[in-house]
């Protein structure tokens, strides 16, 4: 987040989309920018506690979005686009991203990062999507400790995508890719593309 304001500078007046976001994303926040969060479920309600006087959360699918062309200043997405199970998904989301935000900053899990993040384990997001639902539930912390059902590892697996560098880039050609990395391997990627200077941003091509 301090990379994002830095790189970014919103101010009280920028207009924000956080797409699949949550209210207390931005409790710490700098700048109180004038910010719509829309996610695909409704707004539980201890997070409606820190929904400020400055945001206003609303229902829609991150895939099709209601809103013009250029609507908001920014769209700003954190670890959401792995999320959307498919790559066809996964494209309707950052061409969204790209078409109704001047700027915009997509951040995700990196897949070449040897832990999967969701799951809490090692190399398992390398194997076939398969073998992932006959290990999930043995092999990963995440599967001792929530101890799902059959049901709720295939639902798990089918709904995580990771991404990787090449594919990001691909999603974001108008963009520039920012590594975060540990150890000197990247553990999350982050596509963003600057304001423009004039106010106006190029007509955004999928």
């Amino acid at each position: 987040m301090r990379k994002f304001f830095h790189l970014l500078q919103p101010g009280q007046q920028t207009n924000i989309l956080d797409v699949g976001g949550l209210p207390r994303l931005w409790d710490d926040a700098p700048v109180e920018a004038q910010t719509t969060i829309v996610n695909l479920e409704p707004l539980p309600p201890h997070e409606a506690y820190f929904l400020k006087p400055n945001q206003k959360f609303v229902q829609g699918n991150g895939t099709r979005l209601a809103w013009p062309d250029r609507s908001f200043d920014i769209v700003f997405s954190n670890s959401v686009i792995e999320h959307l199970g498919t790559w066809e998904n996964q494209i309707a989301f950052a061409g969204e991203c790209r078409r109704i935000g001047k700027a915009y900053w997509v951040q995700t899990p990196a897949r070449e990062f040897p832990v999967e993040p969701h799951f809490l384990t090692l190399f398992l997001h390398w194997f076939p999507r398969s073998l992932q639902k006959k290990l999930l539930r043995w092999f990963s912390l995440w599967g001792w400790l929530a101890r799902p059902q059959p049901g709720a590892v295939a639902a798990a697996v089918e709904e995580v995508r990771l991404l990787t560098l090449q594919e990001l880039k691909s999603l974001f050609p108008d963009g520039k890719i920012l590594a975060e990395r540990w150890l000197g391997l990247p553990k999350s990627y982050i596509a963003y593309r600057l304001p423009p200077p004039n106010g106006k941003s190029p007509e955004c091509k999928p």
